[in-house]
């Protein structure tokens, strides 16, 4: 490639300066539009043809990388040299939302929570709606103490300390382990589950979050082992 063409090429992508300030999801954002464009440089040896050398060459192959580790593109099938890819279903599905954003905040979701907060809590969760993540968290594990101990009318801090009572179902043979987790389990709801519902909690950082809910998956942990 002349310098011409390299730089006729590099239009599409934002000033080389900026280029190098860029983090490797910011980029690859860049890199996966342009992927999903027709004709799009999906042959790795190509595009490292029709970029500049040096510093700004390495940000694109860390901007490449990190689409194929997040699997937003894949190695084409009966590729013997592994140089030709193809944007992914998830791919294309990011380069069409542009939420950066809202991948960024399901990648802080980890993979190992229980599959209801995955299936029910993730998804309120990606789109910032934490409050109602949170509280739906901690209703889970209400749910699941309802369902363990038998119980089918009591809610919230009563059903824990009624649950793990004295003459509740929940580790009858444990007095010390009951009393222990009545504690745990009717100060968690009363502080998570029913302080969300009251919106007296005004979340902001996705990682604060991301504690209670990981604090519901450990209570469900717990539900799961009696």
């Amino acid at each position: 490639m002349n310098p011409d063409q390299i730089a006729t090429f590099m239009k599409q992508f934002p000033p080389e300066a900026e280029i190098l300030q860029m983090s490797p999801e910011d980029l690859g954002m860049h890199l996966l539009k342009a992927m999903c464009r027709p004709h799009g440089p999906t042959n790795r040896f190509n595009f490292v043809q029709m970029i500049p050398s040096g510093h700004i060459s390495l940000q694109f192959m860390e901007a490449w990388a990190w689409l194929a580790r997040e699997g937003f593109i894949a190695i084409a099938p009966n590729d013997m040299n592994g140089q030709n890819y193809f944007v992914t279903r998830a791919g294309e599905e990011l380069a069409r939302t542009e939420d950066l954003e809202a991948w960024r905040k399901a990648h802080l979701f980890p993979d190992h929570f229980d599959a209801a907060l995955a299936r029910y809590v993730k998804p309120l969760f990606s789109r910032g709606d934490y409050d109602t993540a949170v509280f739906r968290a901690f209703k889970e594990v209400e749910t699941r103490v309802r369902k363990k101990a038998g119980l089918k009318s009591e809610y919230g801090r009563g059903l824990m300390l009624k649950a793990f009572g004295e003459t509740g179902p929940l580790m009858p043979d444990d007095t010390e382990g009951r009393k222990a987790a009545r504690e745990l389990f009717a100060g968690a709801i009363s502080f998570c589950k029913n302080t969300a519902s009251h919106h007296e909690i005004n979340f902001e950082d996705p990682r604060e979050v991301i504690d209670m809910i990981s604090f519901a998956n450990q209570l469900l942990r717990i539900v799961d082992r009696l």
